[in-house]
């Protein structure tokens, strides 16, 4: 292992020199990604069938191909998992990575060809550990194990030649052997389904590892660190893993739960942001201290960023990198490696820095607020809930939100499910500083809960801990990347969830 790191460090150091140059050129980078793109799929169906040998410029390519969401391409994913080949790109597709995107009952299911592996996810796995190793030389990150806290590594076969199962899935069966070396756990615990079960043997497998990473989304990791904490007896992770320095995170955001990470963990870590989706890996933090995360642009994806008011429209107005606006919301649509052709992946993101292109992930298009016309986003609830935690000593384990509509006895409102980790002392005091941070947060919600108005105090019920894992159980959507949807412009989930916890 120790021989090991040295030589995996050198090679990543060797590749700082094509990450400079996306970095520094990221509008040629993108030019020279689309007309691959276009180039490589010219005689498949859809190449024929928007005439992608006629396509010489992202004007025209923008004119040709209308957006497409999940429905509209999911008969040609169809054809491709019963075999057909040439349909969306020209390489075999024998890998489809099974995502939810929210606790619905659909499923979609996103081609992965091994130009997807090689030169999307791999590929930006490797700039990840290069830009980490660049930003501290002196890390000891390859001397120990990564624990991969990932999804279902189950491989379901469609047939002799075609699988799919969750993103971690398909990476695991495709990583180079290397790999296996320094991640934690073995396979027949990664295997798992079972996520009680898997917490259990995921805890009691690697507490005698040399754990110097974790990767996973925050909810189950902190599930697997108080359950390290109870077998060990001890108080702070770093006593079970002395040389912890890295949490790498993505799936939602990291900010209502970082102070309870600082307090399990007990030392000072570095914490990395990615963002890795089942579509493609589209962006990391190059340092801990950067505010969003750096844009692949040479990474097999063609990006384009879709005002959110343009959603809907046949043709909408997209841009480019170079005309991209900060701390505006945009829609994440991307052409790929894969086959997806001007797909609009369901974020929204926001540019942070145009020098170099940082994003952060703002919301989802159907995730949201907007019953009254406050406009309320998931970066908006998420940083008031943590000032609000920060203000009153709470500690929120997750939350949702919905709108209560207008009657003839009551204007509209805001209702939150909040399940604590920690319960303010005094609920009342919580939910007016959540309010009163909210509208610090969002002018729109500001104006709309003037003198109450349009929008009363939101109304705020306090979960016993544990309701939203076990209303996921009862879906069948518990562990891995299954999470509950922050924010909802209708009460689906709300009334779905207060019917579970109240029968």
């Amino acid at each position: 292992m120790k021989l090991l790191s040295p030589a995996i460090s050198k090679l990543a150091r060797l590749r700082l020199w094509f990450i400079n140059q996306w970095t520094t050129e990221p509008a040629a980078a993108q030019r020279e990604v689309l007309q691959e793109l276009v180039t490589a799929a010219q005689y498949s169906e859809i190449g024929r069938k928007y005439h992608f040998n006629q396509l010489f410029s992202t004007k025209s390519f923008k004119q040709t191909i209308p957006v497409h969401e999940y429905d509209a391409i999911k008969p040609y994913i169809y054809r491709m998992m019963n075999g057909e080949e040439n349909i969306l790109w020209n390489t075999p597709i024998n890998w489809f990575a099974k995502s939810s995107g929210t606790t619905s009952d659909k499923s979609k299911f996103i081609p992965i060809s091994d130009e997807s592996l090689e030169e999307n996810h791999f590929q930006g796995a490797k700039d990840v550990l290069t830009m980490y190793y660049k930003n501290f030389p002196d890390s000891d990150l390859l001397t120990g194990k990564g624990l991969v806290i990932g999804g279902s590594h189950q491989m379901h076969k469609v047939n002799d030649a075609i699988q799919y199962g969750d993103l971690s899935a398909v990476l695991m069966q495709n990583s180079p052997k290397w790999s296996h070396w320094v991640r934690t756990p073995e396979l027949s615990i990664a295997l798992m389904d079972e996520w009680e079960s898997k917490i259990e043997q995921l805890a009691n497998s690697t507490i005698q590892e040399n754990v110097t990473s974790i990767s996973g989304v925050p909810t189950w990791t902190l599930v697997l660190i108080k359950r390290i904490l109870q077998i060990t007896g001890k108080q702070y992770l770093h006593e079970v893993w002395p040389h912890l320095e890295l949490y790498i995170h993505g799936g939602v955001s990291f900010v209502p739960y970082r102070e309870q990470f600082e307090k399990l963990i007990g030392k000072k870590i570095n914490y990395l942001e990615m963002y890795n989706a089942s579509e493609g890996f589209f962006a990391a933090q190059e340092h801990p201290d950067d505010d969003g995360m750096l844009l692949f642009t040479h990474h097999g994806i063609f990006y384009e960023f879709m005002p959110i008011e343009e959603y809907g429209k046949p043709f909408p107005v997209t841009y480019g990198l170079n005309k991209v606006e900060l701390h505006k919301n945009y829609a994440l649509v991307i052409s790929t490696t894969g086959g997806l052709w001007r797909y609009i992946v369901g974020d929204t993101v926001q540019f942070t820095s145009k020098n170099p292109h940082r994003i952060k992930v703002s919301g989802r298009l159907k995730h949201y607020m907007n019953a009254f016309g406050e406009e309320v986003i998931v970066d908006n609830t998420d940083k008031a809930i943590a000032l609000t935690c920060e203000a009153t000593g709470a500690v929120v384990n997750d939350y949702t939100a919905a709108p209560v509509y207008f009657s003839e006895q009551a204007n509209g409102a805001h209702e939150w499910l909040i399940e604590f980790e920690q319960t303010p002392a005094d609920l009342s005091a919580f939910i007016i500083a959540l309010d009163a941070n909210l509208k610090t947060l969002n002018s729109d919600y500001e104006a709309k809960r003037y003198k109450d108005i349009a929008l009363g105090i939101p109304l705020v019920h306090a979960l016993k801990t544990g309701s939203f894992n076990a209303w996921l159980k009862s879906k069948g959507k518990l562990g891995g990347q299954h999470k509950v949807p922050r924010l909802s412009n209708d009460r689906k989930y709300v009334e779905e969830i207060l019917a579970f916890i109240n029968p």
